[in-house]
C-alpha cells in the first residue's frame, strides 16, 4: 500500500495470503499422492508449527495515549453500522445489541463498558511496529481499447486455478494455492513478465483500459480505484484475485540499485523516477512478479468495500493481519502523522486486510480517495502501537 508495499487483497482473499510457491506445490503433490495411492496408508494432514504470532497483555484505559481526546462518537457510529455484518456472530452479539440501545453521546462510556483493551506485541515482545497508509486512486480510463487507453485491467482469467487448502486441512485455512493446468499438471500461473506476453489472448477479460501503466501498477498496489470515463461517469474496481506469485517491492529494488535513497522510495518518488527514466519503466515493473485481477464494484460510500464487505471510512478504517486481530475489532492506534512527530492517536476499526500487512503490530491506515489522500498515504511509514478492544466476554485465546 502505501509506500507501494501493498497488494490490497480485499474481501477475504491472498486476503488470499500465499505460501511460497514451492511450498504450495509440495502441498499439492501431497494431496495428489493421497488421491492416487489409496493402497498405502492415508497421508497425514500437514501440521504447521504452532509458533505464537503475538503477545497480548491486559491494559487499562489510562494506558491508551490520547484516549480521552478522541471523537468516540464517530468511531461508535461506524462500529454500530458494521454490526449488520457482525451482529449475528456469538463474539459480537452482546456488544452489537448494546450499541443499538446506546446514544452516540455516550460513545466513550459504551466502549469502556462493553470492551477491554489489550496491548499487542509481536512474538518477540516488541510493542512497536510499522504503520503505513493506503488510499483509493482516481485515474482516467475507458471501457474500450482506444488510444491513449491501452493499459488493461483484467478480471480473473478462466484458467486461473485456486485451491483452498483449508477445505481439507482446517489448520491451513489462511492459505490458498494458485496455478494453471498443463494437461493434468498444476503449474505456477503466469508471472507479470509472462503475462505481458500472454495478455493479448485475454483482452476479452479486460474490465477497463487506462492511459498510464504506472498508474495501473499503483492501482494494483492499493487494491481498488475509481476510474473516470470520458463521458464524466465513474466506475470502481476492486481486488478479485491474484496470480499466486510473491509481492516484490519496486521501491526496495530502486534503493538496492542505488537509484533512490530510502526516504525517496515513496509513491511520489517512484513516479518521479519513472518520469525521468521512461525507457526503464517495463524493467522496473517486472521486478514485481505478482499480478492483481479485479472486479467491478458499486460506486457508493466514502471508500471501496473492505474485507467485511462494507465501505471503508477515510481515517477510521484500518487494514490488519486477521490471523491476529479479528476483523471488526475496534483498535486504538498510537502513531504519528506522516513525516512528522505530531501524535496521531484515534480509535480505528479493523475492517480490511492486505498482503503486505502481516504481523501483530502492523497496520495500514486508509486515507480516502484521490490525490490528496494519496499524498498522505504515500508518505506514511511510521512507528506505532496498537491496542485491540475485545468484548469483555472474549479473551485473546478464544478470538
Amino acid at each position: 500500500m502505501a509506500n507501494e508495499a501493498r497488494i490490497y487483497q480485499s474481501h477475504g482473499g491472498l486476503r488470499r495470503r500465499g505460501l511460497p510457491f514451492g511450498v504450495m506445490m509440495a502441498c499439492v503433490a501431497l494431496l495428489a499422492g493421497c488421491a492416487l495411492a489409496p493402497q498405502h496408508p492415508p497421508c497425514p494432514a500437514p501440521v504447521p508449527e504452532k509458533a505464537p504470532l503475538a503477545q497480548w497483555a491486559p491494559a487499562q484505559w489510562a494506558d491508551l495515549p490520547g484516549w480521552e481526546d478522541d471523537d468516540h462518537a464517530e468511531a461508535f457510529e461506524l462500529f454500530r453500522r458494521q454490526c449488520s455484518k457482525l451482529g449475528a456472530r456469538a463474539a459480537w452479539k452482546s456488544s452489537c445489541a448494546a450499541a443499538q440501545e446506546t446514544e452516540a453521546s455516550k460513545a466513550r462510556a459504551f466502549f469502556e463498558r462493553e470492551f477491554r483493551p489489550w496491548a499487542l506485541a509481536d512474538a518477540q515482545g516488541n510493542a512497536e511496529g510499522l504503520i503505513t497508509g493506503y488510499f483509493e486512486p482516481i485515474v482516467r480510463g475507458s471501457r474500450t481499447r482506444t488510444p491513449p487507453y491501452t493499459t488493461p485491467m483484467f478480471a480473473p482469467p478462466d484458467d486461473l486455478i485456486v485451491v483452498e487448502l483449508g477445505a481439507l486441512y482446517p489448520e491451513l485455512q489462511h492459505y490458498r494455492l494458485r496455478g494453471r493446468l498443463e494437461g493434468r499438471r498444476l503449474t505456477p500461473y503466469f508471472s507479470r513478465t509472462e503475462w505481458e506476453e500472454q495478455q493479448k489472448h485475454y483482452f476479452d477479460k479486460a474490465l477497463v483500459w487506462l492511459d498510464d501503466p504506472l498508474a495501473a501498477f499503483f492501482l494494483e498496489i492499493q487494491g481498488s480505484g475509481l476510474i473516470e470515463l470520458d463521458d464524466g461517469s465513474r466506475l470502481r474496481i476492486g481486488y478479485a484475485d491474484q496470480n499466486g506469485h510473491p509481492y516484490r517491492s519496486i521501491g526496495k529494488w530502486l534503493i538496492e540499485q542505488g537509484e533512490l535513497a530510502p526516504h525517496e522510495a515513496t509513491m511520489q518518488g517512484i513516479r518521479a523516477w519513472a518520469l525521468a527514466h521512461p525507457e526503464r519503466l517495463k524493467e522496473l515493473l517486472a521486478r514485481n512478479p505478482s499480478l492483481v485481477f479485479f472486479r467491478e464494484l458499486p460506486v457508493e460510500g466514502a471508500g471501496p468495500p473492505g474485507a467485511l464487505g462494507l465501505p471503508l471510512t477515510p481515517e477510521r478504517s484500518l487494514a490488519v493481519d486477521p490471523r491476529i486481530i479479528p476483523l471488526g475489532s475496534p483498535v486504538w492506534l498510537a502513531t504519528t502523522w506522516p513525516d512528522a512527530s505530531r501524535p496521531l492517536q484515534r480509535l480505528m476499526l479493523a475492517q480490511d486486510t492486505g498482503g503486505a500487512i502481516k504481523g501483530a503490530v502492523r497496520a495500514d491506515f486508509f486515507w480516502g480517495s484521490g490525490e490528496h489522500a494519496g499524498a498522505w498515504a504515500g508518505r506514511m511509514k511510521q512507528k506505532g502501537r496498537l491496542w485491540v478492544l475485545l468484548p469483555r466476554n472474549q479473551s485473546p485465546e478464544a478470538r
